[in-house]
């Protein structure tokens, strides 16, 4: 009997001090009081994982359990601010992702060191921006055209955009498909053409490497396919 008890204290302590998977440090140059947040999704909510209150320091560690690679999330709520746009988005794997960032442009100017699919994540958003920022161009075209009831206009920037969104979607799917071997390529496929054909979501399931398919976003993309196909 003290034998067992024995061992289930030394389990005990070895669970207690086991190190992180996750851990997330940097600083937040200006920032004088606040609050840092590392947040995830589960089951469709935004979840507070770890958070550490600053004052008089700039510097900041979060910690997480991490089953496998997943998309976090870095948010600062600023004392006294009424700013949304305080959440940075980054993917991360086991072990240490360093993001150093300014208060006065808290997303924008994030730099962001660590695992190989945040790498991945960023030559992805490099070119998605490009796309971003021209339907917002054609958005202000046909609104423009409308409000001028021009309607050759109108007819072609409609015929822009539904190009453009089509050339986005294969964009994606593209992408997602030379990265199978990553996990950033489900997680593209749940966040950036969740609602495209079925048959483009087919393509990149299909093209995971068993591996991918067993993490977090693999599982999740099957699912949601599964669900799709009996709608």
């Amino acid at each position: 009997m003290k034998k067992l008890a024995l061992v289930f204290v030394l389990v005990s302590l070895i669970s207690c001090g086991k190190d992180p998977d996750l851990i997330v440090k940097g600083h937040v140059k200006g920032l004088k009081k606040g609050t840092v947040y590392l947040e995830k999704e589960k089951d469709s909510s935004i979840i507070i994982v770890d958070s550490v209150s600053l004052n008089g320091v700039s510097e900041f560690e979060l910690q997480s359990d991490l089953e496998s690679p997943e998309a976090f999330y870095l948010r600062l709520d600023k004392n006294n601010s009424k700013e949304n746009n305080t959440r940075i988005v980054f993917f991360a794997d086991k072990g240490v992702t360093e993001i150093n960032t300014t208060l006065k442009n808290f997303v924008t100017d994030a730099k962001i060191t660590g695992s190989t699919q945040q790498k991945l994540y960023e030559d992805f958003l490099k070119v998605i921006t490009r796309y971003n920022e021209k339907n917002l161009d054609l958005i202000k075209e046909n609104f423009d055209a409308k409000k001028a009831n021009d309607s050759a206009k109108i007819e072609a920037s409609t015929k822009a955009m539904n190009n453009l969104t089509k050339s986005r979607y294969l964009y994606v799917v593209n992408f997602a498909v030379n990265n199978k071997d990553s996990e950033v390529a489900p997680y593209l496929a749940l966040t950036e053409v969740y609602d495209a054909q079925i048959k483009w979501l087919d393509t990149i399931n299909n093209a995971l490497t068993p591996k991918v398919k067993a993490s977090k976003y693999g599982k999740a993309l099957d699912g949601y396919l599964a669900i799709r196909k009996a709608e």
